[in-house]
């Protein structure tokens, strides 16, 4: 979450909503691509600086201008007139795994996305998967499905109001919870995805690749998929409306099928693991990290910490909860002018839209460690069945307030109590000691077994697991010497 929100939520899921792809066996690729029009070329330069503000910006140096430079080289496969100069290839600031691409031949990757692949070739797969869904125009047809549909537009929902408003509340609610950065793209039939995937090996074969890295990379995100969910104590599918693409492990052997059994192309492998070493891993303090179930932010001196059995996603302008019990929240801030009373009853109006009449039907005054706070309640019909809302407010100063949204089954939000009360001011040695953590690339040595790189992991638990996925290890493989591997350690 960013030291600076105005608003916003954060759909949830990581590495479950990842990269996107698409074709059957019925699914024609196009036998030509025609040049970006100048009208797709506007309107995704509109569209360019809602995405960087959502994604935690654009980020620059050497590892940005790699991404760039391979991203443009594949695209220029694409047939798409002066491809090269037509596109632009982002590499940003966000700790979840996602690839996208907007009209106008706008490819973005994160660099957490980036710090999962083991190869050049793998790089090259994601955007030309991407670039394969603007030469085949799935973005404008989505919007055209959509429009005719009075859905979302092409980016969702981007607006001021938290639950998007509609004529059925419970619709609002639940479709409001998973607005906001992993749902800003509109999500591809799988049979699009499929197309961009059979693109992309196209492009793969054309620019001298390995065509078999996109579905070694899609192996890397289902290994990465399961191993979140296993963590955060979920299932490890991905329920549709959370997801802005296909289950990725449907697709590995797919891709590997049509790349076929053999390539002579490369993957320019060490020359990868050595252009993205020291790439900025996981969360970036300037946006809040989640430390276990604990989220703490040193530049805005704030930490909570979620219930028992929750688990955490932090955007770049919100943290979202859920767990298995059926609620939901999120914590972001929105503009404060010192009624904190005041503040509330702008939450609830956001919550159910513009056409919304919904307001709290209880308000309460409180303290929670020191902090000035407010609670707001209101049960709301949801279908056959009700929901109970809450808004939950604190002010740490003057012109600052942080709150806390909440959508439970009618007489359970007291799941959130917890949390609600560990909301809390951090000092200025607890914020001194966030240190991010980033990718280090080392060979392996004469001694090195995967137990003992996996020792150098920066982290509690899980160590060995963590390094074979990020390595793109299977459960029996090993290391040799002379090999290049990826850790991840602290900054310092």
């Amino acid at each position: 979450m960013m030291a600076r929100i105005s608003r916003g939520v954060l759909a949830f899921g990581t590495a479950t909503i990842a990269l996107a792809g698409c074709m059957t066996a019925d699914a024609k690729a196009p036998a030509t691509a025609t040049a970006i029009t100048p009208k797709e070329a506007q309107m995704g330069a509109e569209y360019h600086p809602q995405f960087l503000a959502e994604f935690g910006g654009a980020m620059s140096g050497p590892q940005a201008s790699y991404v760039e430079q391979v991203g443009k080289n594949i695209a220029v496969q694409s047939g798409l007139g002066n491809a090269r100069e037509a596109f632009t290839v982002t590499l940003l600031n966000s700790p979840v795994n996602n690839a996208f691409a907007v009209p106008g031949g706008y490819i973005y990757s994160t660099r957490q996305l980036v710090t999962l692949m083991n190869s050049e070739a793998e790089l090259a797969a994601v955007l030309g998967h991407e670039v394969g869904h603007v030469a085949a125009r799935h973005s404008q047809r989505r919007q055209q499905a959509a429009t005719k549909n009075s859905l979302l537009g092409i980016l969702g929902a981007i607006g001021s109001s938290l639950l998007l408003g509609d004529s059925q509340i419970g619709q609002t609610l639940s479709r409001g919870f998973l607005q906001g950065s992993q749902l800003l793209t509109l999500k591809f039939s799988r049979k699009q995805e499929l197309q961009a995937d059979d693109l992309g090996i196209q492009y793969l074969g054309k620019a001298g690749y390995d065509r078999r890295a996109m579905g070694t990379v899609l192996a890397s995100l289902a290994a990465q998929t399961s191993l979140d969910a296993r963590l955060q104590g979920r299932n490890a599918s991905v329920p549709a409306w959370a997801s802005t693409h296909p289950d990725p492990a449907s697709r590995v052997q797919s891709a590997l099928a049509k790349a076929g059994t053999t390539s002579t192309g490369v993957t320019n492998r060490d020359t990868f693991l050595t252009r993205i070493d020291g790439l900025l891993y996981g969360d970036d303090p300037q946006q809040g990290v989640i430390e276990g179930s604990t989220f703490i932010h040193p530049e805005l001196r704030l930490a909570f910490t979620a219930p028992q059995g929750y688990y955490m996603v932090n955007g770049t302008r919100a943290v979202s909860i859920q767990g298995q019990g059926g609620g939901q929240a999120q914590m972001s801030t929105a503009t404060y002018n010192g009624d904190l009373e005041s503040y509330v009853r702008q939450q609830f109006t956001a919550l159910g839209g513009q056409n919304s009449t919904l307001a709290p039907s209880e308000i309460q005054r409180t303290t929670v460690n020191g902090l000035s706070a407010v609670v707001g309640t209101a049960r709301v019909n949801n279908g056959n069945s009700q929901v109970d809302v809450v808004v939950f407010a604190y002010e740490f100063a003057r012109d600052r307030a942080y709150h806390f949204a909440t959508i439970a089954p009618a007489g359970s939000a007291g799941t959130f109590n917890s949390m609600f009360q560990s909301m809390r001011r951090i000092t200025q040695a607890e914020a001194g000691a966030v240190v991010p953590r980033k990718l280090q690339v080392v060979t392996v040595g004469r001694n090195d077994t995967v137990a003992s790189l996996a020792r150098r992991m920066a982290y509690d638990s899980a160590q060995e697991d963590r390094f074979r996925v990020l390595n793109a290890l299977g459960s029996g493989d090993t290391v040799t010497p002379g090999q290049k591997v990826k850790l991840v350690v602290r900054a310092r």
